[in-house]
């Protein structure tokens, strides 16, 4: 496994790590056996990171995570979690107290203090009100979180996280799909010493290469009910990339797969290239699933004509459609 600094808080944590929404919900049915096996499985393959938070699942992602460190006593591994959209309304004013959220996220992981809060894609107005900020600084003060950071939609809320000097981490959508954040924010981001966390790398299952035109999803999936949005976000949900469109982009990738190279492991490799990323963190519901994630870390780098062949991809496939809103 490689591992990669995260910002200034003198972790090194796995370039490949573990992101815990489709085991906590929103992804179709679940099977906590086969979630507990995938992150005993992500541990023993190296792994020390694991993403969630309390609105995974109603909190149950984070409680799956608690039952990992009591069933794995002797593994060294942080547990990074979110707060902010329980808020209802999900408004910023909201933003100034999430004490009550954090208490309850304190108990579902049974810890008595989260190794990484991030603020919960909260409106970009959030980014100006210094007393949210001021606020974490206290709860780090006070113990109960050791480190913060931000998870986002926009690349404008990405640099606007920049600006408050404590922000240790950045989580935004970094994929084969959604190729922007590397024309000004990463660059910006590892000049401030900041981690970056790529989060949806594998685009909601579609750069797994699995998903067809024929692929039925569950009433409670978001890639069925929120293909346009309907539910929250657009670009959560397979990038904000239009599904036939996607899978025509995945036919061309295929093309470029080198002999025994999935496109999962393809895909999870091409963010990897870029050094601002401190970690990509694909989910996995199965040790099968973690473990094709984990030894994408083990290729080789990407050659530069095949850079430019998954640039020239994008470019003409995706960037129409995404590029600008994000």
């Amino acid at each position: 496994m490689l591992y990669r600094p995260l910002g200034r808080t003198g972790w090194n944590i796995s370039a490949i790590s573990f992101g815990a929404w489709a085991i906590g919900g929103t992804w179709g049915d679940t099977d906590d056996g086969a979630a507990m096996a995938a992150l005993h499985r992500a541990l023993d393959r190296g792994v020390n990171f694991f993403d969630t938070a309390d609105v995974y699942g109603d909190g149950h992602s984070e409680r799956l995570l608690a039952r990992l460190k009591r069933e794995r006593p002797g593994d060294a591994f942080f547990v990074a979690t979110k707060a902010g959209r329980r808020l209802n309304p999900h408004v910023a004013e909201g933003y100034r107290d999430l004490r009550p959220f954090i208490e309850r996220s304190l108990k579902n992981l049974e810890t008595e203090a989260i190794d990484l809060l991030q603020l919960h894609c909260p409106p970009p107005a959030v980014y100006t009100m210094l007393e949210v900020f001021a606020a974490l600084d206290d709860l780090v003060r006070e113990g109960k979180l050791r480190h913060y950071g931000v998870s986002v939609e926009r690349i404008d809320e990405a640099m606007a996280a920049l600006q408050h000097p404590a922000v240790q981490s950045v989580q935004i959508i970094y994929n084969l799909f959604r190729q922007r954040p590397a024309e000004v924010f990463l660059p910006a981001a590892q000049a401030a010493q900041v981690g970056v966390l790529a989060r949806l790398p594998l685009s909601s299952g579609m750069l797994s290469g699995k998903l067809t035109r024929d692929s039925k999803f569950s009433a409670d999936d978001h890639r069925a009910f929120n293909r346009q949005g309907e539910a929250f976000d657009k670009g959560e949900t397979f990038s904000g990339v239009d599904y036939e469109q996607g899978l025509a982009a995945v036919d061309e990738l295929r093309a470029l797969l080198s002999p025994g190279v999935s496109l999962a492991k393809l895909a999870l490799r091409w963010i990897l290239m870029n050094e601002a990323v401190t970690a990509a963190i694909p989910g996995g519901r199965t040790p099968e699933q973690v473990d094709e994630n984990v030894s994408a870390a083990d290729l080789a780098a990407l050659p530069a004509p095949l850079m430019e062949a998954l640039a020239d991809v994008y470019q003409r496939r995706i960037a129409p459609q995404v590029h600008a809103l994000w």
